[in-house]
């Protein structure tokens, strides 16, 4: 008894810890703890993706080539899709509805060709960044990344995509007698800069549908008025022509109006300039600047909420 109560003496005479009455967040910056899967800073948080850039190429390349492997065509698919779609579009809005009559001769089928593949790139990107995030929850759940890695190298993937996609519309475009020339070079700088437009688009949808998983079912609708409203199947200054002014700028200085148009003018002889909006260059890079920076922040700033909940 004696014994217990001597111990119990020497505990109540030991001096307070020095941590004793601090709050947990007051302990945690003492020690150095910080928050499991915190956000961290923008510049870090670009740094880290670059350090994942290894990561993200090669998982675009493994989508990319399990994308079709159940399929006995294979890859060959990655360039018959858009062509049975362009094919379709061409008897019905072509061949019966004549909405290339007005175009010089040889210039619709090109044109209605490089309109589809070149939205398709945007549409593809949009969908699977809607997926991107609630299509992969067991990977965000496992593994520390920046989240940022999946949309990009999903939009990654549509551009490795549509690199096959482009040795078809040159083979078309050369078909029908536009040869190679210098304004064929503009195809590298307008891709560049609709991949950018893409990646920011994909972040901000993957955002959204990350916690909104239905709007997957909602977007297929979106895209496919989208893509009506683009000129995709009929050049809109000649469309619309008895229309307000206001309206035919708005379609014609819609991004993905904005990249179809540059591509068809590089690559078209008898697509000139007067098809282009005024200050195409410059809408076409404000669109990239804006959307693709602007979705990587809004993305960034919801990075500790991902997988969770």
């Amino acid at each position: 008894m004696s014994d217990t109560t001597h111990d119990g003496a020497l505990a109540t005479s030991r001096p307070p810890s020095e941590d004793a009455g601090l709050s947990p967040a007051e302990l945690a910056r003492k020690y150095g703890l910080s928050v499991s899967g915190a956000r961290p800073g923008l510049v870090e948080y670009v740094r880290q993706l670059w350090g994942r850039r290894h990561f993200v190429m090669a998982f675009s390349r493994a989508r990319l080539v399990a994308q079709y492997s159940q399929a006995k065509l294979g890859q060959v698919w990655q360039v018959a899709t858009p062509l049975l779609n362009a094919a379709v579009y061409w008897l019905i809005f072509g061949l019966i509805l004549g909405a290339g009559r007005e175009m010089p001769k040889g210039v619709y089928v090109p044109f209605l060709m490089m309109g589809i593949f070149v939205f398709t790139f945007t549409q593809s990107s949009v969908m699977a960044g809607v997926r991107a995030i609630s299509g992969n929850l067991g990977l965000v759940r496992a593994l520390h990344f920046p989240r940022a890695a999946l949309p990009v190298s999903f939009s990654l993937q549509q551009l490795q995509q549509l690199m096959y996609s482009m040795v078809v519309v040159f083979v078309i475009a050369v078909s029908f007698g536009n040869y190679p020339r210098l304004s064929w070079l503009l195809v590298i700088p307008t891709l560049a800069l609709q991949f950018l437009f893409n990646t920011g688009l994909a972040m901000i949808f993957a955002r959204m549908g990350s916690k909104t998983p239905d709007l997957a079912q909602l977007m297929p609708f979106v895209m496919r008025t989208w893509m009506y409203a683009s000129g995709v199947m009929f050049p809109i200054g000649i469309y619309l022509k008895d229309q307000p002014q206001w309206i035919s700028d708005v379609l014609l200085w819609n991004p993905v109006a904005i990249y179809m148009d540059l591509i068809r003018f590089a690559l078209i002889d008898d697509y000139g300039s007067s098809n282009l909006p005024p200050h195409v260059w410059l809408f076409a890079v404000g669109w990239a600047a804006v959307i693709g920076i602007g979705g990587f922040v809004y993305f960034w700033k919801a990075e500790e909420r991902y997988g969770r909940g």
